[in-house]
């Protein structure tokens, strides 16, 4: 008995094998014929035509072939083109030629489009390298009062130059005021946020969704942001900054300290030798945007700063106040000899808001809910100078 089955298998494999044979002379014939064509045309095109048309192909599908199937590549296909041009039109002119015309017209509409996006991501790359310049803070400007959203600051004595507010149960002496106490370690800096989501009033460039009353969780719009601005102005002066941006007052508010205060613990328990500590806040809300109190510095809206010093007045341990105000004072009056009225009066009190845990550690206020994020990020180059001369 015939086997069909293997008459069948043999007459496909003999069909399929004449098949691919067929496709790949096909195939051949057509890259020496085309290959003829592109060569002509790479001759009779100018400069550009000819960038464009090796751009074109690149990509073509006999291209494609050569990468995929290297038996089919231009150098076995070479021969001599005067001898395989074929003219297969009455006016003289090769149809794939006029055709590949029309194609590389098209390529200039798509190369132009190509060098139009690319000087667009440029132009993003140059923005975004501009934007990680930090532009450091100069000395010797002029510094202007702005009656504009602002009110009058109130203090209960002067000490060397600088205003105070003393709201604690304390009467603060010359002797405790004296700024005769120096750190051990000026060089590293931590800062933190008990009231992470802080915000200020919206602007063009910073337009946010509140989600509060003046306050964000969005990092981006927040007290956080203004806190990265002063690590980054920090550490162009040689500072080592740790910036904890956790959000201590989300979702609830109450007890912000006692959950920045394990924050900063855990922070300090690593790193050992910091003394500086430095919690970054916003005044808070007043009157809205009708306060929002501003100096202009060289002719630049910047936000005006306060420190806020805590003591045992409230009778929690905190051995540590003095050196905490005399920190204070000298930096304040560091303040008042660079840039007079960028900071309000400093103001004490008994609440010890946490900086029993270093002899450097203080609140600084940036603005108030009526000033922009512009203006408290341009006050942080500032500040950064300030803390440098204070402690170089």
């Amino acid at each position: 008995m015939i086997n069909l089955k293997v008459i069948h298998i043999k007459s496909a494999t003999r069909y399929i094998g004449a098949f691919i044979l067929t496709v790949i002379i096909i195939l051949m014939l057509t890259q020496v014929f085309f290959k003829t064509d592109i060569k002509a045309l790479e001759n009779n095109f100018d400069s550009k035509n000819n960038e464009n048309f090796k751009l074109l192909n690149k990509y073509t599908f006999l291209s494609s072939l050569q990468i995929g199937l290297p038996a089919i590549d231009n150098k076995n296909l070479e021969g001599n083109i005067e001898e395989k041009k074929t003219k297969i039109s009455s006016r003289g002119d090769n149809i794939f030629k006029r055709v590949m015309k029309v194609e590389l017209a098209l390529l200039d509409n798509l190369t132009d489009e190509v060098k139009s996006k690319e000087n667009v991501d440029n132009s993003e790359a140059e923005k975004e390298e501009n934007n990680d310049k930090v532009e450091l803070a100069q000395k010797n400007v002029k510094v202007e009062k702005v009656e504009e959203r602002n009110i009058e600051a109130t203090y209960t004595q002067k000490f060397e130059g600088i205003k105070i507010k003393n709201q604690s149960s304390y009467k603060l002496t010359k002797e405790i005021l004296k700024d005769d106490y120096l750190l051990k370690n000026c060089k590293d800096i931590v800062i933190f946020h008990t009231h992470t989501c802080e915000s200020y009033t919206k602007s063009k460039k910073y337009n946010y969704k509140m989600t509060g009353n003046y306050r964000t969780t969005d990092l981006n719009y927040s007290v956080a942001r203004v806190g990265e601005e002063l690590k980054k102005q920090l550490e162009e002066y040689d500072f080592n900054v740790i910036h904890n941006q956790t959000l201590h007052d989300y979702p609830a508010y109450n007890g912000s300290y006692d959950r920045s205060l394990k924050t900063v613990e855990k922070v300090l328990k690593e790193n050992k030798n910091v003394d500086i500590v430095i919690d970054l806040h916003r005044d808070a809300v007043g009157n809205g945007k009708d306060y929002g109190p501003t100096v202009k510095i060289n002719g630049e809206s910047v936000a005006q700063l306060m420190l806020v010093i805590g003591t045992d007045g409230g009778g929690l341990w905190h051995p540590n106040w003095k050196n905490n105000l005399k920190t204070a004072v000298r930096i304040q009056k560091k303040a008042e000899e660079l840039y007079p009225g960028l900071f309000r009066p400093m103001i004490v009190r008994d609440s010890r808001y946490n900086q029993q845990v270093r002899d450097g550690a203080f609140i600084i206020e940036v603005g108030a809910t009526g000033n922009t994020l512009d203006e408290t990020l341009a006050s942080m180059k500032y500040f950064a100078l300030i803390l440098k001369e204070t402690f170089k």
